[in-house]
């Protein structure tokens, strides 16, 4: 079940909220654990035992890290929690894709597997090793109530495309909350939003992006025009598809007195690759920062060697966390060398003239563009086809038909895709509240304009309109 669903929003949505406003407050946790799992299981009953057995064991490592004063027992509990947590990741998500390379290396000795893989289990894994991790370091006190522990792994508004939650962050959330009425329509406008942003624009972009990679196999027949065209679409689907889906989260959050961090944060203004991962998935990058570049003494080395070496583990596992192809590790050494780039070389300076802040700026967008046309093509053979056609190197005509065809269908989606993916329209709404002296007014007439466009989204979902859920992957 995903939250661009009619299932979920006209029915498991509304259920779950009903009942939990109904319940007495010392049970709406167990209400709500109940209610992930099913939302969870609705995917594949099989895979809620694999969640079930995550937070068995994390619930158990952690009391036996927090029990215990002997720092050699609680080292090797930490590391048998990192060992079992990766191993059911790499297990689920990477077993197929390791034992098909080893198939192409030795030959048909190496039975390639065929596992599922169990939907948000990247997600889900780094939450529980987190909340782990700050036991032992003595971040967040131990949580002993297992069911309280299971909400927090597996509550459903976060739990298949995140934000990436810190235990610390919503401890006392669990224990003590409460659902206002401002808190919940913002939590209703909040989701609205997103859901918007996910059916009526990042599908919408999706038929651009699809139509383009689909001739990356023959890039003759890709033109210069239709192959850019298609690059951005996707760089605005990815967008508006991990950024809606964290919106949605949000607002659910807030629906039931949760209050979640932000996931995005305008990343296509951003002025440099550094900033950008400052705005882009920021939960996934503050985790990797904190649990890896950290300890590894992220840039307070001695050497730039020993930098080089904390930005390449980093970011290779960045890549790898994202999906079990080589297009992902390419992506994720992409951008090793970029930020290798950046911070060896100081770039951008401060005092840079504003054209060469300008052109740095577009440099910034082209590699970001550059590197999700690795991370969309399904192999990298595939992406060096298609960034061939995008340089005019596989002998293709500078445009065609479906250049002209794509950009007359959607270049009213495609403007507000642009003006949406930068803070025009809040500054917009902002300024306007401040000089009309009606903040709240101009907030609610922007909420009930959201509350609109999701009747329009479930209308398109209604007549069976593409709804493509990138998050399989992860």
């Amino acid at each position: 079940m995903v939250f661009s669903s009619l299932t979920f929003l006209f029915y498991f949505l509304p259920v779950t909220l009903v009942v939990n406003m109904i319940l007495p407050k010392t049970v709406r946790n167990y209400w709500l654990l109940g209610a992930s799992l099913i939302f969870y299981a609705w995917g594949g009953a099989e895979f809620v035992f694999v969640m079930i057995a995550s937070i068995l064991f994390n619930y158990a490592i952690a009391r036996l890290i927090d029990w215990s004063d002997d720092v050699v027992f609680r080292k090797l509990c930490l590391g048998l929690a990192v060992i079992i947590n990766l191993g059911i990741l790499f297990y689920n998500k990477y077993m197929n894709f390791f034992t098909e390379n080893l198939h192409r290396l030795l030959g048909n000795s190496i039975v390639v597997t065929n596992i599922v893989l169990p939907i948000g289990i990247s997600f889900f894994t780094f939450q529980a090793l987190s909340y782990v991790i700050d036991v032992y370091r003595g971040d967040t006190s131990v949580q002993k109530n297992p069911y309280y522990l299971g909400l927090y792994i597996a509550f459903f508004p976060q739990l298949i495309a995140g934000p990436i939650v810190r235990y610390r962050t919503i401890a006392d959330q669990i224990e003590n909350r409460s659902i206002t009425t401002e808190k919940f329509i913002s939590g209703v406008s909040r989701f609205s939003r997103g859901f918007a942003i996910k059916i009526l624009l990042a599908n919408q972009m999706s038929v651009i992006a699809d139509a383009a990679f689909d001739l990356a196999k023959t890039p003759e027949n890709l033109s210069i025009g239709f192959a850019w065209l298609g690059a951005l679409a996707y760089s605005l689907q990815i967008f508006f598809d991990f950024s809606g889906y964290s919106s949605m989260a949000i607002g659910l959050g807030k629906m039931f007195g949760f209050e979640f961090p932000e996931n995005f944060d305008y990343p296509y203004i951003s002025k440099n690759i550094t900033e950008f991962w400052r705005r882009w998935h920021m939960s996934l990058g503050q985790w990797f920062r904190d649990y890896v570049y950290f300890p590894m003494g992220g840039s307070r080395v001695n050497s730039q060697w020993k930098l080089l070496r904390n930005l390449f583990v980093v970011w290779t596992l960045t890549g790898i966390w994202h999906g079990a192809n080589w297009t992902f590790i390419g992506w994720g050494l992409w951008y090793f060398t970029l930020l290798s780039f950046e911070k060896l070389t100081g770039l951008p300076k401060k005092n840079l003239s504003l054209m060469q802040t300008f052109c740095y700026r577009i440099f910034t967008l082209l590699c970001i563009m550059f590197g999700w046309v690795a991370f969309r093509s399904n192999s990298l053979y595939e992406a060096k086809c298609y960034l061939n056609a995008m340089l005019g190197r596989a002998g293709n005509v500078l445009t065609d038909n479906n250049v002209l065809r794509y950009a007359n269908d959607y270049k009213t989606l495609l403007i507000i895709s642009l003006i949406c993916c930068t803070p025009i329209l809040a500054c917009f709404k902002t300024r306007l509240g401040q000089k009309l002296k009606t903040p709240s007014l101009i907030n609610a007439v922007f909420d009930i304009g959201a509350v609109g466009l999701v009747i329009i989204a479930v209308s398109y979902l209604v007549m069976g309109g593409n709804n493509p859920f990138i998050y399989f992957n992860f």
